[in-house]
């Protein structure tokens, strides 16, 4: 639905901008972009001059819709289209929702879910192919864990994928002491089984579709969508023609296809405002989930390895320069402080500012004051994910007290003036932005998170967690005079909700409820108790 073509709000609590926090009364939208930000009285006399209507907010608080730097687009369709693992606290409830979900729907081809984490077994134990035969052993099934760097699969799963695969030989997957396949499978294959059944679904582009109206619902008006292959890339461009996109999406691909981009030309921002090519996704480690985040020292909970990279030190110095020199914008996983080590001595030979290139890390989980220097001399953007700090409640565990001030150090980072810009990682983590708020503000003190104890000073106040959040994320997709604030000339893409989020308990932020999202002048997503604003 589109608003009238000059639409005043007028009576809000709006805030242009977050830092510097600016608040008005009143906002004029012309088509795409925000005509009019300011006082209440003239934003209604201006719309009205201009043959538009004036919607009175009753003091609902307005705000730009917020900028997810670091998702993951068909996993949250799939995801939402599939089984939510999160929060199962044995392997005998996991089984008992795997059953429920297969008798309800007897037509899949796959049985997949996300969301399952061995730290809350009871068991003590991680999932094998044995536990899923006990009660699928007709259809392939393959559960990833919540990180998505580990996942277990059933033996159909396993019979299916080595008629296709050659995994006698592929240490990620994993056997027991005997040699046999435990069905425990890591990193490079879970991006096989992923890729496998995703190009075997023929409902991917309802699955899309249904992420991109469910980001709407939240608030969010743009993402950032890593790991994007070519199939879904080619359902975006449909759905752009077709039924038009309700959010804005800024496409990083995989690395395979890094030759095809070079070769077609094709840099950063190809495409429209609502769809653009930004730049390729890169892997140097895994997750400190599994164990595979490439640490500088030994695990303190698994002194035997330090995690390992997943890519070779000199096909990620080609793939780095390469995608450089092509002028497309570098986005590269990197966990672990070593993964960053080994990052940064690539990205120094490649030059002394990447300001102008705006190359990115994500995640940067494990960071020491050092590294923290680097970037910032370096002028690379850091990628953050508050809500890990919910989900690794067990990460003072995993890497000991003497390296716990190196855990998401939010503020120093910004104290050293690099660039963040926050995300969720979703599916990974709840896509809903006040849960990343919160956590970027709490860090998990509420919760009683062991890390809040140790590094209550890393925390960010609510309004720097806004700004990074909207003006601060449009910076990754150099849309900062674009988008991420309410002024004038901007596109109009802005957020209605229910409670100010600078004048509320911390807690009550986990309470607020997104009534309206609108994108470049359009509605694309409306609660049904917003009754009394009519256009």
């Amino acid at each position: 639905m589109t608003v009238n073509s000059v639409l005043g709000f007028i009576n809000g609590n709006i805030y242009v901008s977050f830092i510097p926090l600016r608040k008005v009364t009143g906002l004029v939208v012309y088509g795409e972009r925000i005509l009019y930000s300011g006082d209440s009285e003239k934003a209604e006399r201006l719309a009205k001059s201009l043959n538009g209507s004036a919607i009175n907010l009753e003091g609902l608080t307005v705000m730009p819709g917020f900028i997810d730097t670091h998702m993951h687009l068909d996993m949250l369709g799939v995801t939402l289209n599939t089984i939510d693992l999160r929060g199962v606290e044995s392997i005998e409830s996991l089984k008992k929702r795997l059953k429920e979900y297969y008798e309800k729907h007897p037509d899949s081809s796959w049985i997949v879910g996300r969301g399952w984490d061995q730290e809350l077994f009871k068991e003590k134990r991680w999932l094998n192919r044995f536990d899923l035969d006990e009660v699928i052993s007709d259809k392939p099934v393959l559960l990833e864990r919540i990180c998505g760097h580990a996942a277990v699969i059933n033996t159909k799963a396993l019979n299916l994928i080595s008629e296709h695969f050659n995994i006698s030989q592929n240490p990620n997957f994993l056997k027991d002491n005997h040699g046999d396949f435990t069905g425990v499978i890591i990193e490079d294959a879970v991006k096989i089984l992923r890729e496998y059944y995703q190009s075997r679904f023929s409902e991917m582009s309802r699955m899309l579709l249904s992420g991109l109206k469910y980001a709407a619902s939240m608030g969010v008006t743009m993402v950032g969508f890593m790991s994007c292959d070519t199939s879904s890339l080619r359902i975006l461009q449909i759905l752009r023609e077709t039924e038009g996109l309700p959010i804005k999406v800024r496409v990083y691909l995989k690395d395979a296809y890094l030759n095809a981009l070079s070769n077609l030309g094709l840099r950063r921002g190809f495409g429209d405002d609502m769809l653009k090519i930004m730049g390729v996704k890169i892997f140097v480690d895994g997750s400190l989930g599994a164990h595979t985040a490439w640490l500088s020292e030994p695990y303190d909970d698994l002194p035997g390895t330090c995690g390992i990279p997943v890519i070779d030190v000199e096909k990620l110095r080609e793939t780095m320069y390469n995608c450089h020199k092509a002028g497309l914008q570098l986005a590269i996983h990197a966990i672990g402080d070593k993964a960053i080590d080994y990052m940064l001595d690539i990205y120094s030979l490649l030059g002394n500012d990447f300001s102008k290139h705006r190359h990115r890390i994500e995640h940067a989980s494990i960071l020491r004051l050092d590294q923290i220097n680097k970037i910032a001399q370096l002028g690379l953007l850091v990628s953050i994910q508050p809500h890990f700090i919910i989900s690794d409640w067990w990460v003072v565990k995993r890497v000991g007290q003497r390296r716990v001030h190196w855990v998401y150090p939010f503020k120093s980072m910004v104290k050293n003036n690099i660039k963040i810009g926050l995300s969720t990682d979703s599916p990974v983590e709840p896509l809903n932005p006040w849960e990343t708020v919160h956590a970027a503000v709490t860090r998990g003190s509420r919760q009683k998170i062991e890390l809040s104890k140790y590094s209550p000073g890393e925390a960010l106040t609510i309004q720097e967690a806004l700004h990074y959040y909207t003006k601060g994320a449009a910076y990754f997709f150099f849309e900062e005079e674009r988008i991420g604030t309410l002024e004038k000339g901007k596109y109009a893409d802005f957020i209605i909700i229910d409670k100010d989020p600078l004048s509320i308990d911390v807690e009550e932020l986990l309470t607020i409820k997104n009534l309206m999202t609108i994108v470049s002048g359009k509605i694309t997503y409306r609660d049904g108790s917003l009754g009394y604003i009519r256009f």
